[in-house]
């Protein structure tokens, strides 16, 4: 028998215990100098996101990112798996020899053996434990494989469920701010809340704005409480190359931001509640994945674009008001630093201020546009690509 080595089992049994609880059943952010999943999550992230960066098509080079959560998500849970079965043969090893095999000799092998044996139940019972201590430390192994496959089963349906909460009204954000969204065509879409005083027209363009802005800072809440609680969500990618979870809220907040600052007579009250959670999710999840400041990140609205965005809005009956380049420039440096270092982070493409030319949304698009806008024309159809 050797204390120490049952120590060291038990150690590492209780090490990543306390790492799967934290990551699936604690609802809150948890910061330790070092945490298993954490640590697993940057040692993978980097190369992947690495060998990403060769691949040339944007639409591909989504497709393979869009892997990593999911995939990680399965692996994590197999390292914990494998873990745990390591940890209780390191304990059985540790005990002596409570263990047999006929009249064969009990090695480590044999031990990580009966360790997986019991932790997935197989109960084979080619190798038994003898003693009490070894029979006690079987069974609370199998319990645990019991509990194992519990978290399994309950966990996966709830982070596909949270995934799908968020990409509902990720997808509803495409006809209304465009493929990829941009606060300007935002602002558009929903619009014109410019006009008289006492205009009907005016406070139902304001209603309306209002409305969607309030269901964007649930949306953000749930965002930033989903993420923090189930952190692997941040690497789950939407359907569509040219949409995301950061994107969505970077128009948002570069939208509310424009409001704040001062556009035609939209009134400022919700779109500063909603820049407010939106601010703080964004600022939030990038402790999560731990991101760095970039002072020489690129300016997101230079100021020719800043003027090509002034003219567009004021084309929509909602020109900037006096002062409002400043109190914009304000609100950006609020957001943008962050936003900019989980683009980085993550390898998304942040959405524009404004397109420059009229891009198709996503609803336009189809595998079938050509051939039926050739049919319509007297045109011989043209073959696709698109195969079962």
């Amino acid at each position: 028998m050797n204390p120490l080595i049952a120590i060291a089992g038990l150690l590492l049994i209780g090490l990543i215990l306390l790492d799967a609880f934290e990551t699936v059943v604690l609802p809150r952010r948890v910061q330790h100098s070092f945490r298993f999943t954490s640590w697993f999550y940057r040692s993978t992230w980097r190369p992947w996101r690495a060998l990403a960066e060769h691949i040339s098509s944007p639409t591909r080079r989504e497709s393979f990112l869009g892997y990593f959560g999911p995939l990680s998500l399965i692996v994590l849970l197999a390292m914990w798996a494998f873990g745990l079965v390591f940890g209780f043969a390191v304990l059985q090893h540790g005990l002596g020899s409570q263990v047999q095999l006929g009249n064969e000799h009990v090695g480590f092998k044999t031990l990580l053996y009966f360790s997986g044996e019991t932790f997935f139940t197989l109960g084979f019972g080619d190798v038994t434990p003898v003693l009490g201590p070894a029979r006690a430390f079987a069974v609370l192994e199998a319990g645990m494989g019991f509990a194992f496959l519990g978290i399994v089963i309950g966990y996966l349906p709830v982070i596909y469920s949270r995934f799908s909460e968020r990409e509902t009204e990720i997808s509803l954000l495409d006809a209304r701010a465009g493929s990829p969204p941009s606060a300007a065509e935002f602002l558009n879409r929903l619009g014109k809340c410019q006009g008289q005083a006492n205009s009907g027209q005016t406070l139902q363009g304001q209603n309306l704005l209002d409305e969607v802005l309030r269901d964007w800072e649930r949306w953000s809440a749930q965002l930033l409480e989903g993420h923090l609680s189930y952190p692997v969500l941040v690497f789950f990618r939407s359907q569509h190359s040219n949409q995301s979870w950061l994107g969505a809220l970077t128009m948002i907040l570069d939208s509310t931001a424009l409001a704040i600052a001062g556009i035609g007579s939209v009134a400022d009250h919700q779109a500063r509640l909603t820049f407010a959670m939106a601010r703080h999710a964004v600022v939030d999840l990038a402790q999560v994945v731990r991101a760095q400041y970039d002072a020489n990140a690129p300016d997101r609205l230079s100021s020719a674009d800043l003027q090509i965005l002034s003219e567009r809005l004021s084309a929509m009956d909602l020109p900037l008001r006096q002062g409002a380049e400043a109190k914009l420039l304000h609100a950006r440096e609020m957001y943008e630093p962050y936003v900019q270092a989980l683009a980085v982070r993550l390898g998304v493409a942040l959405p524009p201020w404004f397109h420059l030319e009229r891009k198709k949304d996503n609803w336009e698009a189809g595998p079938w546009t050509l051939a039926i806008q050739a049919r319509g024309l007297g045109q011989q159809p043209r073959h696709t690509d698109e195969h079962f």
